[in-house]
This record gives structure tokens, sequence and C-alpha cells, in this order.
């Protein structure tokens, strides 16, 4: 006679990898990454902490497979980005690092994790398919990524002063005071008006196509 096996186990052999790590997704998109232990992971997933360790090593681990998987997923045109080729990657990165915080405390923290070198290689696809000589696509696809990680390292930091500033235009506006007024920063000083106006999002865009004209260009 073939023995039952206990509910526990079996809950532990429904588990596989990719269903942790989605799991792991909601929780980090719904609470931030101090919302996500293997606790409460285990919790969510109604199994026990030790299940989990079948499938994740560790809670580094955990975290570098959910940020791999959200930047897959923007490798494709989506219906709120349809715009192809490195320009339009790049735009979905923006918007999956400025939505997502996490993602962008991740890709600060870790430079050199598997979602970041899927994203390196895939932007060095993407100017290979553009035309760009093979001679040039490794640094060409360098300048892209820093800019990527860039914006990342900087969401990451304002995260933590966003904790204390509420109103990012009053906040900007100080800037722009300060630079002004003390006469030691003769370029902020000329460019200030355009701190409060100024678009995260159309910024990064403009970087994007100065980096891409120069790739042209060349």
């Amino acid at each position: 006679m073939t023995k039952t096996k206990p509910a526990s186990a079996r809950r532990s052999d429904a588990l596989s990898k990719e269903r942790i790590v989605q799991a792991a997704i909601e929780m980090l998109d719904e609470g931030g990454t101090e919302a996500l232990t293997f606790r409460t992971l285990a919790a969510h997933l109604s199994t026990g902490p030790g299940a989990l360790y079948h499938h994740v090593g560790n809670r580094d681990d955990l975290l570098a497979a959910a940020a791999e998987a959200v930047t897959a997923s923007v490798f494709e045109p989506s219906p709120e980005n349809a715009e192809s080729g490195v320009r339009g990657l790049m735009m979905r990165v923006f918007d999956v690092i400025t939505t997502r915080p996490w993602v962008a405390t991740q890709l600060a923290a870790a430079p050199w994790q598997p979602a970041v070198l899927q994203l390196f290689d895939r932007i060095g696809t993407e100017l290979d398919a553009r035309g760009v000589p093979l001679n040039a696509q490794f640094d060409a696809a360098s300048v892209l990524l820093y800019h990527a990680i860039g914006v990342a390292s900087q969401r990451d930091a304002g995260m933590e002063l966003a904790a204390t500033v509420t109103d990012r235009v009053a906040f900007l506006e100080s800037t722009r005071t300060a630079v002004t007024d003390t006469g030691d920063y003769p370029f902020l000083a000329r460019i200030a008006p355009q701190f409060t106006g100024h678009d995260d999002r159309e910024q990064f865009k403009a970087g994007v196509d100065i980096i891409l004209a120069g790739i042209d260009r060349d």
C-alpha cells in the first residue's frame, strides 16, 4: 500500500523556484525589501521556511532572482511602451526602476548580479541589431548600462531622502536658491531655473538620446 505523504511534504513538493520568486516579487511590490523574509514568504505560500531552502539558498539569492525576473520582463515592448530597439529598452528599464523601488535598491546594491548581466547583454544585443560596429559595442553598452545603474543608485538614495522631504518642488527650489546665492557654482546657477520644473523621465530620455547620437555619429 502506498503511504500518503504528510500535508507539509505535499506543500513542499508543490513548490518551485518560479513560484517562490513570483510570490517574493508580489511581496516586494507591496511592502519593499523590509517586508520580505523567509518567514513571511513561507506564511504567504502556506508552507514552512525550511521548504524554501530546497529551492533558494538565502535571502540575497532570492532578491537577486526576483530582480532578474523583473528585469527580464522589460526586454520586450509592452502596451505602455511599445517602442522597440535600445531606446525603448532603456525607457522600460527606467520605468521599472522608478515604479518598483526595490529593484532600484537591488541593482544599486549588487551591480554585477544576474539582473545586471542580462541587462548588459540585452543592451549589447540591441546595439548589434542597430548596426554598431563590434569594436564599439562594449564601450557603447557600458555607457548605457552606467546610465541606468546611475539612475537606480540615485533612486535608492532618494528613497532615504523621501523620508524627510515631503515636498519635492519646495526641496528643489531650496536647492536652486542655495546654488544661486552662494556664487560658488556658476554653471549650476545658470541652469538653476530648470531645477524645479524638470521631469526625471524626460531627463533620462535626453541622456539616452545623447548617448545614441554619439554612438551613431561614430
